[in-house]
């Protein structure tokens, strides 16, 4: 049995296996884990109290909250590399400070690792990364921001968003992106939330992208910042050396995250 697992690291894998197949039987977690099926069903009654999977006879599936279509279909993709990024950028975040984070399915992964970080303020246009904070039980201050609701990647955007964002400041903008490449820097593909990264960005101390590999010189239809406007790159691959030569150029600080 693997029994040297800690319990939030058996519950973190058993979530992603989930993310990964939509939905699974007790016995193909207890299979693939190498866990009794005893403790693979005390571990889903825990998950899914908190919200994270919806139990079902005999197995779990992800839950109805996390959205449907094309974000959730995002939460599957990559997601090995996304759970390394997001755990190798825990480290840049320190007890009692504040932080923007915007809406991504490595944000989210980022988000549920930032729960372990005491006496945080989170601001963010995500209701699900709100309540996957919300549900810490350590002490965190979350606001969420206001404005245009879409349903699909629970997100609020537009002017109503972008004006409460600038009554904060943050000593760290955490973000996802569309894509990444030496001529424009950082993009997106929707200029909603586009707009709500360029708000963050301009009301933080520093700036920490997330990007898993598929990012890398791509282009997407709108700028987000510049590569000069970027502290810290926490990716899973490295970028090619044409991109990295780039990047270091513009002073960013290339952080690989171990596998």
């Amino acid at each position: 049995m693997n029994s040297h697992l800690s319990p939030s690291d058996r519950q973190s894998k058993i979530v992603n296996i989930i993310r990964q197949c939509n939905r699974v039987s007790v016995e193909e977690l207890a299979q693939s884990l190498n866990i009794s099926r005893e403790t693979i069903r005390r571990d889903l009654t825990v998950l899914a109290r908190i919200g994270m999977v919806q139990k079902f006879h005999g197995g779990a599936s992800l839950p109805t909250i996390t959205g449907e279509g094309a974000f959730r279909d995002r939460l599957g993709e990559n997601v090995a590399e996304k759970v390394r990024i997001a755990t190798e950028a825990l480290k840049l975040i320190a007890p009692s400070e504040t932080l923007f984070i915007d809406t991504g399915s490595t944000t989210l992964y980022f988000a549920e690792k930032l729960t372990s970080v005491p006496d945080l303020t989170v601001i963010t246009n995500s209701a699900e990364i709100a309540r996957t904070i919300s549900l810490s039980s350590i002490q965190t201050k979350t606001f969420l921001l206001g404005g245009e609701f879409n349903g699909d990647n629970r997100q609020t955007v537009g002017s109503l968003a972008i004006s409460q964002i600038r009554s904060f400041r943050a000593h760290h903008a955490i973000l996802t992106i569309g894509a990444l490449d030496s001529r424009t820097g950082v993009m997106d593909f929707s200029i909603d939330e586009a707009q709500i990264a360029k708000a963050m960005i301009k009301q933080a101390e520093s700036v920490t992208i997330l990007a898993d590999s598929s990012k890398f010189e791509r282009i997407a239809s709108f700028e987000v910042c510049s590569l000069e406007q970027v502290t810290n790159l926490v990716c899973g691959h490295p970028p090619g050396d044409a991109l990295k030569v780039v990047l270091l150029e513009a002073g960013v600080k290339l952080i690989q995250a171990p596998l």
